[in-house]
């Protein structure tokens, strides 16, 4: 749909909001209010987010750590509805906020606590920034926003992990 006009509708509407399917986790779009609790403790979440941040090391990258299934992925990525919004309206030329067109992507990454491959990164120091960056990676990939040398990279890394 048109950006503007979901616009439109969402002022003529104050109860009504659209929302793309990929903006958000599905959990978090349909709130089902189920609390999950982490099998990580506060200084092991503490190190995950450390690890992770220093792997990432992107100011416009909003890092989270969430309790989510286990058979959830370990990293997912979502760019916030708002400035994809923006940056479509800038792209059809309207909205008045020209500025948007040219930001860089305000990224979301959700970092699943309770995913064995995260408590793999929580437990093990030597491995924990190669894994981190693995699944940041493939969350990116699975985006379609891993490209260039950054995709070469994550291709040798995965030879590399596998024949370990």
């Amino acid at each position: 749909m048109d950006s503007h006009f979901i616009n439109l509708l969402e002022r003529k509407f104050e109860k009504f909001t659209l929302k793309r399917v990929d903006s958000e986790r599905i959990d978090k779009l349909i709130d089902k209010d189920e609390k999950i609790e982490s099998v990580l403790n506060e200084g092991e979440k503490k190190k995950v987010q450390e690890v992770f941040e220093k792997v990432i090391a992107d100011t416009r990258t909003k890092i989270s750590l969430e309790a989510l299934p286990t058979d959830e992925l370990p990293v997912s990525i979502t760019i916030p509805e708002f400035m994809r919004r923006m940056k479509e309206m800038a792209a059809s030329g309207g909205g008045g906020m020209p500025f948007f067109g040219g930001m860089g992507d305000e990224l979301m990454v959700v970092i699943n606590s309770n995913h064995k491959l995260i408590r793999k990164i929580a437990e093990n120091e030597n491995v924990a920034e190669k894994l981190a960056k693995q699944a940041y990676d493939l969350a990116l990939l699975s985006q379609g926003m891993l490209t260039g040398k950054e995709l070469t990279k994550f291709i040798k890394r995965s030879i590399e992990l596998d024949s370990e």
